[in-house]
């Protein structure tokens, strides 16, 4: 199992409280003595000091205090999650609890609305809390998944599931004035989404001979690393592209041969740190003549997911036979 962000480490003191969200319940304590509802978690009231508190399930339900859209992580292993909506959320007991808005745009956020709790199941043995509003068609549960090459591989076997059953412009090899029409400055939808382990990244390290710290060694890449975390090797991500399935709404017909010419500008613009998922997207740069055939220059950019900023661009020649 890979899973490089940080989670909770509960205290004796807290652990009731991890405990409850793990059975998908709110708890929260409350004061023998003077009934005070209490959170974060503590020894003694808050209120009158007593150390009489009893941990009680709780609807979890409240009011969104305030909010704040973040684009830029807080950690890099959060690149990919990015735009986070942060928010704090005044239960209906009192207490405030900071938390991440799920299920909603920020463009309908608003102060005091109704939010209802949501249990984000992470892999290993935590859940977090997360919230959405109230009327909103969210899942009350967020399963966990297993994040690994396996896991990652099943949405995009159902991406291309979804890619073939679309209706695909035919144009044969012949036909340069079709060709040349898909010529267009407008990038395509995105592809499935691939989650870059370090267990991918150790694994092509170990293929290329490319073992540098920057990539291989999580505890000096936190230390030391300029990105605060390892990163994949640029050679992988470009590599990783056929793990990606485009929306292509076209297809090249009636040639003999394809042939991958090379590239005429390969760029890794933006780190992928472990731990991330990408996704890519591309356009028909160029469509030439040429005395072998037609060639084709396609531009992939790979980003991680939520980055305006590719990680990858190439450049990709195609000639068609």
């Amino acid at each position: 199992m890979n899973w490089n962000k940080p989670l909770p480490q509960p205290t004796p003191i807290s652990a009731p409280f991890w405990d409850g969200l793990k059975a998908h319940k709110v708890r929260l304590q409350q004061c023998d003595d003077c009934s005070h509802w209490i959170f974060f978690p503590r020894a003694h009231c808050s209120a009158c000091a007593s150390p009489r508190l009893t941990w009680r399930d709780v609807a979890g339900t409240g009011t969104l205090y305030t909010y704040t859209v973040t684009r830029v992580p807080t950690l890099p292993e959060f690149t990919d999650e990015m735009p986070q909506k942060l928010a704090v959320v005044q239960l209906d007991e009192g207490p405030h609890i900071n938390t991440t808005l799920v299920g909603v745009d920020e463009t309908a956020l608003q102060v005091g609305m109704r939010v209802r709790p949501v249990f984000d199941e992470r892999p290993g043995d935590a859940t977090l809390l997360r919230y959405t509003p109230v009327d909103s068609a969210h899942a009350s549960v967020i399963a966990a998944t297993i994040e690994d090459d396996v896991a990652a591989a099943v949405p995009e076997a159902e991406h291309a599931a979804r890619t073939e059953t679309a209706q695909k412009r035919k144009i044969p090899c012949s036909d340069i004035d079709a060709l040349k029409s898909l010529v267009s400055p407008t990038f395509s939808g995105w592809s499935n989404e691939f989650l870059v382990t370090q267990q991918i990244i150790d694994d092509f390290a170990a293929l290329s001979g490319d073992d540098y710290w920057l990539h291989t060694d999580p505890v000096r890449s936190r230390a030391e690393s300029p990105f605060g975390t390892t990163i994949a090797h640029g050679a992988l991500v470009q590599v990783l592209i056929s793990r990606l399935t485009l929306p292509m709404e076209f297809e090249v017909t009636g040639f003999n041969n394809m042939v991958n010419y090379g590239s005429n500008r390969l760029r890794f613009a933006a780190p992928v740190p472990s731990g991330c998922r990408i996704h890519a997207r591309y356009r028909v740069a160029a469509v030439e003549q040429v005395k072998g055939g037609v060639q084709m220059t396609m531009e992939l950019n790979v980003h991680v997911v939520g980055q305006d900023r590719p990680s990858v661009i190439n450049e990709l020649v195609i000639l068609y036979m």
